[in-house]
Parts: structure tokens; C-alpha cells; sequence
């Protein structure tokens, strides 16, 4: 009993971490300050605002007093006793003492809250200014209610429309404060997740954590689905936190409103109500705690089945080809099946929490009559009281029942922080793996020298290349050649830094320098002159440029089809796989690196063509690397590297070569 008790306890303690370290940074930064820091700045952003609530609300009737004290009387007798009493009481030195405790806090942490994230605290502490003033209204409603059930009971008809009067102000007064409060609630939400994605992305870019990461192998890295994790994770992250956030506060302030209120009038009711909803809050939280895991799984599932859809769209002309419609409306069928299956599991707990929860709210209407009848009866209390008694009840009830209400909300909420806190530590985790692989195993240089290289694919027992030795210097050009899947492509790889050998070292140009262009070049997402210009800024070069570039790799057809650069297609489904190789080209051209790693980027290009290309390598004195499989290249290299298989290679001469006897 004890180990389970233990096991929950760190199960908590760890969701509390995860969301910690997902919400803190966007108000205080994670390595200049801890946990308890954060939590106790939270907890003075109430002092301070209700400090200055309290401040505020006493100068304004002040205000009232001298110049409309018959007003002040009439209307607002309440709220001037009830202030009087706070000031002349032990109440006003502890809130002024609150005050300024916060007010102390927040500057003794000031250089944390630089960045702008000031104007976050600013925007939360509104929010919280808000939802107090509302609070504060509805507590006024529930002696309202009171008064006005009274002047009925009584048939005091000249009283009963003056309190129907002050009744129609407080919710005119409310309506603009909760739909301001609304307002700055998702514009903070906002706010939060534009800085949460941007930092995700900037992370998930740096040192290529997208590609060490490999997304679609669940097996090896645990993070399916990226794009949803900094889309809809995100999104859904920073919205919940704000609710359940600022949720938490109207419940405490519900809660701090209306408490004394229901002990003055019933303290039999008081404690039956938090009896009450201890247990039933309890019997909730411990049915709820399924859904967590049910919820995890049905937003993987949804991404998944997303995903499919997105591979089919990209994918649509290889599949016409193929006439592949039936395997592939298996796969995604079977990936539907996975979400509704999942789902519907998810319903039967849903009903089960429902049920459980709506028996709870319905079982708490019945103690206000319960309880409040008896003392009604024997004529203890008037019927107004009874009214606010249970107005008051059904407040404080609402409060300690918050968590219990935002159930399924709270298990959605619970899935997302562990999806997204694990894709955040994932991509820091390989930041620092990167830095350190760079430090130790590269340096930058004006050549690519490797010495002793030992390369294994990743996870993998069976060697690519053994003790390999090369240099390449500027004007050297180099063609790797040998048997398909002996490796050439992963020698690429570790040439342009994204493997790294088991064994030696691999010194390269900095980045910019060296330029890859597959045998499938890569087609963003952007317009003529962004994919020739890429991944150079685009302001570098002028319209002329560009079009040169584009007759020299004989693309000037496609200058006659869209003579607007900025144009934006679907590059990839309009260009064929040749125009997009000589594209790469142009794109090579454009960017003028020393060194050129070329993997099969003539295949689908005609033999002229391809020897005008490399002739134009060969005027820009580049560096070349190539791999390839046609014996015409031989004249456009001087030295080739075999590669045999089992780690096996040799290094020839271009004019000893012979691709007939290889």
C-alpha cells in the first residue's frame, strides 16, 4: 500500500515538474530561478492586486462620501461598513502588510522579469484584477438576493424595485469586466503560445535536432508527430494552463467571498459541504485517472491518422502511377480504426466520469433544503436568508468542486503537458549531445580531410567503410562509386556532419561552405526565387541574377512560364524530377560554395545535359563529390573511391578506372 502511495506521489510530483518547467520560462526564466520562486511570485501577483483592489475601493467611496453621501447611504451602506471594518481591525494592517510583501517581491526579482516578461505578469495580474472585481459583484448579489426575496415575502413593493434597480447595475457593471477579462485571457493566451512555439522551433532546428530525432521511427527516438506536438500540443498547452490557471484563482476567490458569508449563517451546512465534496472529489479523481492514459493515446492516434492523409496528399502522383489507391486506403483505414477504437474506449469513461459527476452536482442541491429546512421552520432564519444560504452554497460548492468539473479537461490537459514536455526535453537532450560531438570529433576547415574512419550505420553491428583516409582540397573532385546499398549515401552523410564515425575523425568546411544536393532535391515551401536562393536570404541576389542562373542550367522555360519570381506553386508536383535537378543546380551555382557533395543529381537529366552542368562546376573552381553510377562522369573527376562492401574500399585514379571491370 505504502509503494503505491509512493508511486502516486511521484507520478504527481513529476507531472507538477513537467508542467513546471513547460509554464515557468514564459514568466521567469528556468536558470536564474527555481520552482518555489515562481510559485510564490504567483501567490504575491494576489497580494498585489488585492491590495490594490482594496486601496482603490476605499478612495472611491471616500469619493462617494463627499460628494453624494445620501447616494453612499442608500445604496452602498453595505460596502462602507464593511471597509470600515477592515481598516479598523488587524484585516487592513495584514492586507496593506500582503501588499506589500508582493510589491517587494516582484521588484527583488526585476531582472528576471526583463525580456518583456513584465508585460506577461501585467496581463495575468488584469486578468486577476478582473475576475476579483466579478467575484466581488457576486458576493453583493448573494445579500441582493436576500434583500429582494424579502421585499416580495413582504410585499414591499417601493423597496423591492429600488433593490431590482441596484440588481440590473451590478450586471451592467459585470458584463463589460468579464468580457474585457475574456478578452486579455486569450490575448495572454496568445501571447504565450507564439513564444512557446518559437522557442520549440528554434530548438527543434538547432543542430539538427530534426534530423537526429527521426520523427517517424518511434522505436528509436519516442516522439511521434512533431508538427502536432508545436502545433496543436502547443495551442492546446497554453489555452488549459490560462484556464485551469486562472480557474484556480476565481475558486479561490469564490471561495474566500462566499466561505464566511455561508459559516455566519450556517456552520452545520459549512461542514457538511466540505465533507461533501472531499468525497466526492476524491471518488472523481480516482476514476478520472484512466482517462489520462486513454487521452494520450487518442491524440497520438489522431496524429497518425492526420499524418497518412498528409503522406497520401504529398505523395498523390507516385500513387496514380502505381494505381496504389487500395494499399493505401488499407493503411489509412487501419490507422482510422486505431482512433475510433481508442475513442470509443474513451467514450465508455467519459459516461462513467459523467454519470459519476453529474449525481454529485445533483446530489448537492438537495443539502441547502436539507439542512437550512430545519432551522427555516422553527423560524430561526427569514426566507431571504434561506435564499442566500443557498445562493452561497452553490458558490462555494463551485469552487471546491472546480477540479471535479474540469475533469476530462484536466486529463486531456495531463496528456498534453507529458507529449509536449517530452518533445521539449528530447530536443534539448540532442542539443547537447550535438555540441558535444562537434567539439570532440570536428573542427572547420578549408579542406575535408577524414582519418581512420570507422562508419556503422546507427543501431548497427555491420561496417559501411573501415580505416578510411581521404583529403580533399579546393579544385579536387572526387567520384564514390560501387554496388547499390554498399554505403555511398552514408558516406555523404558523414561528410556533411549528419553521422559521425565510430572511429576517427572527419575535419569539413564550416557550415555554407559545402553544399549537398540530392538525387531528389529538396523543394520548400515558397516561391521561384526562395528555391533558387535557398538557403541563402533571398535579398542577396537581384531578378537578373536569378535569371541567368536559370539560362545557364538551361531552365529558361520556366522564366517564359513564370516570369514573376515571387510566384509560389507546388514546386515539387509542377517541376519534374529533371527541372528540379537542374534547379539544385542553379541553386548551387547561386550560393558559390567551395565544396559540392552531388548523390546521384544527374540521374534524371540526358548526357549533354549533365556535361554541361559539370562544366559549369568546373568553371567556378568548386570542389567536387559526387556519387554515380554512369561512366561519363569519369571525365569530370580526377580521383574515384570505391566502395566493395563489408567496410572494404579503394582509392584510384580517374584514368585507371574501368566501370566495365568494377
Amino acid at each position: 500500500m505504502s509503494n503505491a502511495v509512493n508511486e502516486e506521489r511521484q507520478g504527481l510530483g513529476s507531472q507538477l515538474d513537467k508542467l513546471r518547467r513547460l509554464s515557468q520560462p514564459f514568466f521567469l526564466p528556468l536558470d536564474q530561478s527555481n520552482g518555489w520562486q515562481f510559485i510564490w511570485l504567483l501567490i504575491s501577483l494576489l497580494f498585489c492586486v488585492g491590495g490594490i483592489v482594496l486601496i482603490s475601493l476605499t478612495g472611491l467611496i471616500e469619493l462617494l462620501e463627499k460628494f453624494q453621501p445620501i447616494l453612499t447611504e442608500k445604496y452602498f451602506g453595505g460596502v462602507v461598513s464593511t471597509i470600515q471594518i477592515i481598516w479598523t481591525s488587524l484585516w487592513g494592517w495584514m492586507f496593506l502588510v500582503l501588499f506589500v510583501v508582493g510589491a517587494i517581491s516582484f521588484f527583488s526579482l526585476r531582472q528576471q522579469l526583463r525580456n518583456k516578461r513584465w508585460i506577461h505578469w501585467l496581463f495575468l495580474g488584469i486578468i486577476v484584477l478582473m475576475l476579483l472585481a466579478v467575484n466581488g459583484i457576486n458576493a453583493g448579489i448573494g445579500f441582493i438576493a436576500r434583500d429582494l426575496t424579502n421585499a416580495l415575502v413582504e410585499k414591499k413593493e417601493d423597496g423591492f424595485y429600488r433593490i431590482l434597480w441596484i440588481y440590473a447595475c451590478c450586471f451592467a457593471v459585470a458584463l463589460p469586466i468579464r468580457v474585457s477579462q475574456i478578452f486579455f485571457t486569450y490575448k495572454l493566451g496568445i501571447i504565450w503560445r507564439e513564444w512557446l512555439s518559437n522557442s520549440l522551433i528554434s530548438d527543434y532546428m538547432k543542430n539538427k535536432a530534426y534530423y537526429v530525432l527521426n520523427p517517424n521511427n518511434e522505436e528509436e527516438t519516442d516522439i511521434d508527430n512533431p508538427d502536432q506536438r508545436i502545433t496543436d500540443d502547443t495551442r492546446a498547452f497554453t489555452g488549459q494552463s490560462l484556464t485551469f490557471t486562472l480557474g484556480i484563482f476565481d475558486a479561490l476567490l469564490t471561495f474566500s467571498l462566499n466561505i464566511l458569508i455561508l459559516w455566519s449563517i450556517s456552520k452545520t451546512l459549512t461542514w457538511s459541504l466540505f465533507g461533501y465534496a472531499t468525497f466526492a472529489t476524491t471518488v472523481l479523481l480516482i476514476a478520472g485517472k484512466n482517462l489520462v492514459r486513454i487521452d494520450f493515446d487518442q491524440l497520438r492516434y489522431e496524429a497518425d491518422f492526420r499524418y497518412g492523409l498528409v503522406h497520401v496528399r504529398d505523395n498523390a502522383e507516385s500513387i496514380a502511377f502505381y494505381s496504389g489507391e487500395d494499399p493505401e486506403k488499407a493503411e489509412t483505414q487501419r490507422r482510422l480504426d486505431e482512433v475510433v477504437r481508442n475513442f470509443n474506449l474513451l467514450i465508455i469513461w467519459r459516461v462513467i466520469i459523467d454519470v459519476m459527476r453529474r449525481s454529485i452536482n445533483y446530489a448537492g442541491n438537495f443539502f441547502p433544503y436539507l439542512i437550512m429546512a430545519i432551522p427555516y421552520f422553527a423560524g430561526e432564519i427569514d426566507y431571504g436568508r434561506f435564499i442566500q444560504a443557498s445562493f452561497a452554497f452553490g458558490m462555494v460548492e463551485g469552487s471546491l468542486f472546480f477540479v471535479v468539473n474540469q475533469i476530462e479537461e484536466l486529463a486531456k490537459f495531463t496528456a498534453g503537458i507529458s507529449r509536449l514536455e517530452g518533445f521539449q526535453s528530447k530536443i534539448e537532450q540532442v542539443s547537447n549531445q550535438k555540441t558535444i560531438n562537434q567539439n570532440t570529433l570536428t573542427s572547420y576547415t578549408n579542406y575535408i580531410l577524414i582519418r581512420n574512419a570507422d562508419l556503422y550505420p546507427p543501431g548497427s553491428d555491420s561496417p559501411i567503410i573501415r580505416n578510411l583516409n581521404i583529403n580533399i582540397e579546393k579544385n579536387d573532385r572526387l567520384l564514390v562509386v560501387g554496388p547499390s546499398g554498399c554505403g555511398k549515401t552514408s558516406l555523404l552523410r558523414m561528410i556533411s556532419g549528419l553521422w559521425k564515425p565510430l572511429n576517427g575523425s572527419v575535419n569539413r568546411p564550416e557550415p555554407g561552405e559545402l553544399l549537398f544536393i540530392p538525387q531528389k532535391p529538396y523543394m520548400l515551401l515558397g516561391s521561384l526565387r526562395e528555391q533558387l536562393c535557398y538557403p541563402t536570404e533571398e535579398n542577396k541576389f537581384s531578378n537578373d541574377q536569378l535569371k541567368s542562373v536559370l539560362n545557364e542550367v538551361r531552365l529558361s522555360s520556366l522564366i517564359e512560364r513564370y516570369p514573376d519570381l515571387d510566384i509560389k506553386q507546388d514546386w515539387p508536383r509542377i517541376l519534374s524530377l529533371g527541372e528540379q535537378q537542374r534547379l539544385a543546380f542553379g541553386r548551387l551555382l547561386l550560393n558559390a560554395p567551395r565544396f559540392a557533395v552531388l548523390d546521384e543529381a544527374t540521374s534524371a537529366l540526358d548526357v549533354k545535359t549533365e556535361e554541361h552542368l559539370y562544366n559549369l562546376l568546373k568553371k567556378r573552381d568548386l570542389a567536387v563529390i559526387s556519387v554515380g553510377h554512369r561512366p561519363t562522369l569519369i571525365e569530370f573527376h580526377s580521383s574515384v573511391l570505391e566502395l566493395i562492401g563489408d567496410g572494404r574500399w579503394r582509392l584510384l585514379p580517374s584514368a585507371s578506372y574501368d566501370f566495365e571491370q568494377s
